[in-house]
Parts: C-alpha cells; sequence; structure tokens
C-alpha cells in the first residue's frame, strides 16, 4: 500500500500555479494598501506633495516591474508594440 502511495505521488505533476494565485490575490493587494497609507501618512500630513508625488513614481515603476512578472509573454506583446510605433501595418 505505501509503494503505491509513493509511486501515485512521484507521478504527479507539480506547480506553483496556487501559490501564484494567492499571491496575487491577497499579498499584492495588502502590498498596495500598505504603501498607499505609508505615502498619505508620511507625505500627506506635512504639505510635502510634491515628497509624496515623486515617491508615487516610484511606486508606479515598481507596480509595472509587478506587472511584467505575473504576466506571460508581457516581454513580447511590448516589444511587438514598441516596434508597431515605428513600423507600418
Amino acid at each position: 500500500m505505501t509503494a503505491m502511495t509513493t509511486l501515485q505521488l512521484a507521478q504527479q505533476s507539480l506547480d506553483t500555479g496556487g501559490l501564484r494565485t494567492w499571491i496575487l490575490d491577497n499579498i499584492i493587494p495588502l502590498l498596495l494598501l500598505v504603501v498607499a497609507l505609508l505615502l498619505l501618512w508620511l507625505g500627506g500630513g506635512k504639505g510635502d506633495n510634491a515628497g509624496v508625488m515623486r515617491r508615487l513614481g516610484g511606486v508606479i515603476v515598481a507596480l509595472a516591474i509587478i506587472g511584467l512578472a505575473v504576466t506571460t509573454n508581457a516581454g513580447a506583446n511590448i516589444g511587438t508594440w514598441i516596434a508597431s510605433l515605428f513600423t507600418s501595418g
């Protein structure tokens, strides 16, 4: 019985789809909420609106990197889009 169970476990394929989905559904929104609250607390209370906008630029760059990391074929799609800007058709 144990040999059969071990054999069945060895034949199953393992993937990280569930973990990836959990991170996208839970961790990313939580991190965005924390960043938003920190930006409001650090800059908004002191009236440093320019500083908040400067930090927001860094957050946008970080979100773009996360988007590239979790999207399949994102690099190829962006390359195709950039190439279409310089070519006709």
